[in-house]
Parts: structure tokens; C-alpha cells; sequence
């Protein structure tokens, strides 16, 4: 038994090639680890790795992606889908569809294991990292919309995981940069179970482990994911049995609780964590895992249990990469995103304007370092809105001239946990209270969540659209003018 069968590391395609990506992965495969996180990469790329690692391994290779928002979240030739937050303000068949297209486009791009959904509630206005990536604030409404997604996900074949157990809605930090502390009761947090619960009846492979600190749950303040308290909560309380996996553990949570990650992966291992995703050295960790065994620090028998559930899942995954991949579902995603877009206050511009003056107030622009962007990361897309409008016959003036034209305000700020805030940064905000002061009817549309319409207090017309990514924006020209063109 190889207790590197525990170890996820990640791949992170960046710019480069498929012979470029190869050669990392033939080193970790070396290793013998039991499958890989994607970030990045196309699913025809993707389709060529897979089936090299199927034929020089003979075994199953298990690999996950965080798709939230459908398989373009991470492969270029996916389709694009909207968040969470979006699908569950239209109709349940756009979350079962969106569910089915994420299943079948990763099944065709040989991801067996998609890293969604997350249950986690959108209770916490302060919550930096959750936001509208949650299916919403009510624990039965977002349990039965948990339930939904798995089911649906899992028909196809595919693994599903809820994440980030038990519950990442009621931070205020993000475990991406240090440990969070959620101090409420347990009889509180039995709310943040619900959705865990109803994945766990609809049979849900995986569960993810919160980089985060319940001390109603276990007294110690260890975070969930090298916490036995809490997973023993999971395994025989709530009586699962599927796979249990760690969050990243490159995240600062993990330093924050003071272990380096070959200390924080024995401990997620004696913890009971069957899954290691991420770590910055596999090799390492590997290493650390060894020596843990020979010391007896880790039960050989838990390990080989947990390797033994991988190989499970490995084998059970429905992924397809001998088929013909389906082609993206771009016109039903345009037609969930419109749908989705939610008018919070006013009303639309009537009649239709044929021309419209934009101004675009990013909340979202950064130089990130590449420790978190992460090599090839590409900038957020800007032009997505006023192309569509172009595209359905509108005229875009630039905001600075005096042409005739309806003013419109685009807000972008999506939920990035580098910014360590829920909220628009204050010079934002004033940037577009100074817009409005011209005109208090121009109509702002937020790509991000309705909440920051509170620091907007002078927009009459404001629209909700959930995120800043191009499908959204040609969803909101969809919304404003339909399909017209000319």
C-alpha cells in the first residue's frame, strides 16, 4: 500500500502545452499518487493528459476540478454557466440542466470528480469568500437545491463533493490567507449542516473539510480538516462513508494553525481524511506520510482504507475521453443567465435605448502575486457588455462625451478572497455615487451580490447579475434588449 495514493497534487496549466503539463504529472505519477487538481487547461488538452495517464498507469487516476460555475471555470471549449446564487433565483430546470452540462462536459474531459457543490449558507454579510457561490440563506431551500445538484451530477457519473463542511457561511475571514473562527453554538450550527445532510442523503461521493475553526465542535480549535472531532461528526454521526478531502492545503489556514503542510497532512490523515488536495510538494508530503507510518503516528489500516475508497472512486467515475465531447450549451446558459438577472430596484429604461453611454467601475482589478493568481492566470474580461449590446443593435458612446445616450453603470465585484472584504472598497463605491449625482436614473448593474446595492443608496434603477464573467455581461444585454439586432 502507498500511502501516496492519499496525495492530490495540483496541475496548473497555465500557458503551456500538454508535452509542458506532462512531464510535472509523469513525476507525480512516479510518486504514485492518486489523482490530480486541475486548474486551467481545455478539455481537448485535458482529453490528451487523461488518456496518457490511463495508458502508462493501468490503474485509475482520479481527476477533480472546481467547477462551480460549469467546466469553463477551469477548461477553455466548456460551456460557461452562472453561479450558484444566479440558478437558484430562476427555476429548478436551470439547476438541473446547469448540474447536467457540468457533469457531461467534465465526464468528456476525463474530470471524474468535480469539486461542487458548495453548501455552505450565505448567512454572513461580512462572509469574504462565500457570497454567490451558495445556493442562498435558507437551510432547507439551499438543502433541497444541494440535493438537487448532487443527485443530478452524480446520474451522469460523475463524483459530486459538498464543500466546505461544516459550513464556511458564517466567517468573516478567508481560509485562503489565515484560519477563520466561526464561535457560534452547535445548536446554530446545525443549521449549516442541513444542505451536508441532504448531500449525504443523496448519496454525495465526497465531502470537503473547512480550513476552519468550530469551537462548539471541537473544543481544541483545530481547523475541520485536522480535526477527528468533526470528521468523526461526518463519518458516524451523519454516517457517511464516501471520501473525505482535505481543502487546498497550500491555504494559509493551514500555516495560520501552525503546521507546515507535511505536518498538516499527517494530522488530516489521523484525523481522517482520506484525501489530501494540493499540496505545494507532493514529493514531501509523500515523505512525511512514510515516515508517519514507520513511527505508527498513522494507522496502516486507515490508510489503506482510504486509499482503497480513491481506487473506488477512480473506477466508478463515469468519465468518457474515447467519445465524442458534446458541444458547449452556450445558448441555454445565455438563456439561464438572462433569466437570472434580477431587477432590485426601478425599472428597466423604457422605451429600449438604442444607445448607451458605459461606464465600468471594477472592484475586481489587482496585481496579484503569482503564489495566488497562480501561472498563465488571465485578467477578468471587461468587454463581454458592451459587446453584446453592440451585437443587438445598440450604440456604445464612450462616457466622457456629450452624444445623446442612457447612461449605464457597471459595477463588477465578485467574490475574490484576496480582498479579505465582502464589500465594495469605499473608492468604488464614491465612483459610482459621483456618476449617479449627474443622474440619479441611470441604471447600475452590480455583477456581484445584490448586498451592494446598500452602499448605492442614490441609484434608482439597479440590476443584479450575480458575477463579472462574459456570460453574465452578454446576460444582462440579453436581458436589456433581448435577441434584436439593427
Amino acid at each position: 500500500m502507498n500511502p501516496a495514493r492519499l496525495v492530490f497534487p495540483a496541475i496548473r496549466w497555465g500557458n503551456r502545452n500538454v508535452e509542458q503539463v506532462w512531464r510535472e504529472v509523469f513525476l507525480s505519477l512516479d510518486l504514485g499518487v492518486g489523482g490530480f487538481v486541475v486548474f486551467g487547461g481545455s478539455v481537448d488538452g485535458m482529453r490528451e493528459l487523461v488518456a496518457r495517464t490511463q495508458e502508462r498507469e493501468g490503474r485509475p487516476v482520479l481527476f477533480a476540478a472546481d467547477l462551480e460555475r460549469g467546466a469553463a471555470q477551469q477548461l477553455e471549449g466548456a460551456t460557461s454557466l452562472p453561479p450558484a446564487a444566479a440558478l437558484a433565483s430562476t427555476d429548478a430546470a436551470a439547476l438541473l440542466d446547469a448540474a447536467r452540462i457540468t457533469a457531461q462536459e467534465a465526464a468528456a474531459a476525463g474530470i471524474g470528480w468535480v469539486l461542487a457543490p458548495v453548501a455552505d449558507l450565505d448567512v454572513e454579510s461580512l462572509n469574504p469568500i462565500v457570497g454567490t457561490r451558495s445556493f442562498g440563506s435558507e437551510p432547507a431551500i439551499v438543502a433541497e437545491r444541494v440535493r438537487a445538484w448532487v443527485a443530478t451530477v452524480q446520474e451522469e457519473g460523475i463524483h459530486a463533493c459538498a464543500k466546505h463542511f461544516p459550513g464556511h457561511g458564517r466567517t468573516t475571514a478567508d481560509s485562503h490567507s489565515e484560519l477563520p473562527s466561526v464561535k457560534w453554538t452547535r445548536e446554530t450550527l446545525e443549521a449549516d449542516l442541513a444542505p451536508f445532510r441532504a448531500a449525504i442523503e443523496a448519496e454525495v461521493s465526497s465531502v470537503m473539510l473547512a480550513h476552519v475553526s468550530y469551537p462548539a465542535l471541537d473544543p481544541s480549535g483545530a481547523p475541520a480538516s485536522l480535526s477527528r472531532k468533526i470528521a468523526d461528526l461526518l463519518r458516524r454521526e451523519m454516517k457517511f462513508d464516501g471520501l473525505i478531502a482535505t481543502d487546498a492545503l497550500i491555504m494559509g489556514a493551514v500555516s495560520a494553525a501552525a503546521r507546515s503542510e507535511a505536518e498538516a497532512a499527517v494530522e488530516a490523515v489521523r484525523a481522517g481524511c482520506d484525501v489530501l488536495l494540493y499540496p505545494s510538494s507532493p514529493a514531501e508530503t509523500v515523505t512525511a506520510l512514510e515516515s508517519a507510518l514507520e513511527s505508527k503516528q498513522l494507522d496502516r489500516r486507515q490508510v489503506t482504507r482510504s486509499a482503497e475508497r480513491i481506487g473506488i472512486a477512480g473506477r466508478t467515475a463515469g468519465v468518457a475521453v474515447g467519445e465524442q465531447a458534446p458541444v458547449p450549451s452556450h445558448a441555454r446558459a445565455l438563456e439561464m443567465a438572462a433569466a437570472s438577472v434580477r431587477t432590485l430596484r426601478g425599472t428597466l429604461p423604457q422605451p429600449r435605448p438604442h444607445a448607451f453611454r458605459l461606464h465600468l467601475v471594477d472592484d475586481d482589478v489587482v496585481e496579484l502575486p503569482e503564489s495566488l493568481a497562480g501561472p498563465g492566470t488571465k485578467p477578468p474580461e471587461r468587454g463581454g457588455l458592451g459587446a453584446a449590446l453592440q451585437k443587438r443593435g445598440a450604440v456604445i458612446v464612450e462616457p466622457e462625451t456629450e452624444t445623446p445616450a442612457a447612461d449605464l453603470i457597471a459595477v463588477f465585484s465578485d467574490v475574490k478572497g484576496w480582498k479579505r472584504r465582502s464589500w465594495l472598497a469605499p473608492e468604488r463605491a464614491s465612483e459610482v455615487n459621483r456618476i449617479l449625482e449627474r443622474d440619479p436614473d441611470t441604471t447600475v448593474v452590480i455583477f456581484g451580490h445584490p448586498r451592494l446595492a446598500q452602499q448605492l443608496p442614490g441609484a434608482r434603477n439597479v440590476l443584479c447579475a450575480w458575477c463579472g464573467d462574459p456570460l453574465m455581461q452578454e446576460g444582462v444585454a440579453e436581458h436589456l434588449l433581448g435577441g434584436l439586432s439593427g
